[in-house]
């Protein structure tokens, strides 16, 4: 019988699920990338084939799954308030919205035609702000932060190749605090950089490790996975307050919920992993 290890970030213990997420025998994961927690707790998990979308239950069960032909080469999920699935697709150059059953009802970008400095070229992630308003990490070719009005209008964009402050080397992830910072993973830089949402600079982070996803809780504390293979923990002001190790090689996609359970899209192997809060 497997050992579900524990651990912990020297705030609160985990019991790490390996497998959480079950899919029927003989169709394993393919490629899977990102994941979000809807409103009831159910997990969204986007990967790089046919069916793109697979959403489970609270209990790990596969309840659904669904494609659409323009889910090409997947990336990013996010969840809305009011349940809208929004994906990022980094060789087709889209951010595209669906009603959680499949049907879609925004495109951001042109299908398959990307643009130099403009949306998109490999866009990598997405994050709503409280009032609708979609920033985008632009991602693994521009390197760059899109902010759109909620409709899909674009509004501004930051950001410039390099190392210095403001510049990017690949911003792989992207969240907006419920104080209005936009938090910017600078994953080839090791670092977070924090933005007003207007793109003025604020603060830079270091400590990471090739960051590769961040998710932060009602209370603005944050959680970062990056390839040491670490989940970490921050405080509000970017303080790593908190460090546990992953039970797989790559973590990519981090998402938590509402009870404090933390969910992993692992790469190596291919999985999906829960770390239920026990304390």
């Amino acid at each position: 019988m497997p050992i579900n290890f524990q651990v912990t970030d020297g705030i609160s213990r985990y019991t790490g699920l390996k497998n959480w997420g079950k899919v029927p025998a003989g169709t394993p994961f393919d490629r899977i990338s990102q994941l979000a927690v809807d409103n009831d707790g159910r997990v969204v998990l986007v990967q790089r084939n046919d069916p793109a979308v697979l959403i489970f239950g609270t209990d790990g069960q596969l309840e659904t799954s669904w494609h659409h032909p323009k889910l090409e080469s997947v990336h990013g999920v996010f969840v809305a308030a009011d349940g809208h699935i929004f994906i990022a697709t980094y060789d087709a150059q889209q951010i595209l919205k669906f009603t959680p059953d499949g049907q879609l009802v925004l495109e951001i970008g042109a299908f398959n035609h990307p643009n130099w400095r403009d949306p998109f070229n490999a866009p990598t992630d997405m994050a709503l702000a409280a009032d609708g308003e979609i920033y985008v990490a632009d991602g693994y070719a521009n390197a760059r932060v899109h902010r759109f009005a909620a409709d899909g209008t674009h509004i501004q964009s930051w950001g410039e190749h390099g190392t210095g402050p403001g510049e990017f080397n690949v911003p792989h992830g992207v969240w907006v605090t419920s104080d209005d910072r936009v938090l910017v993973l600078d994953r080839d830089n090791d670092r977070i950089q924090v933005f007003t949402r207007d793109g003025k600079l604020i603060d830079i982070w270091t400590g990471f490790t090739r960051p590769m996803d961040i998710w932060a809780d009602q209370n603005d504390t944050i959680f970062v996975s990056d390839q040491t293979p670490r989940i970490l923990r921050l405080a509000p002001d970017g303080e790593v307050v908190g460090i546990f190790r992953g039970l797989a090689r790559a973590p990519h996609g981090l998402y938590g919920d509402r009870q404090g359970n933390l969910f992993v899209a692992d790469q190596a192997p291919m999985m999906v992993t829960k770390y239920e809060k026990i304390g």
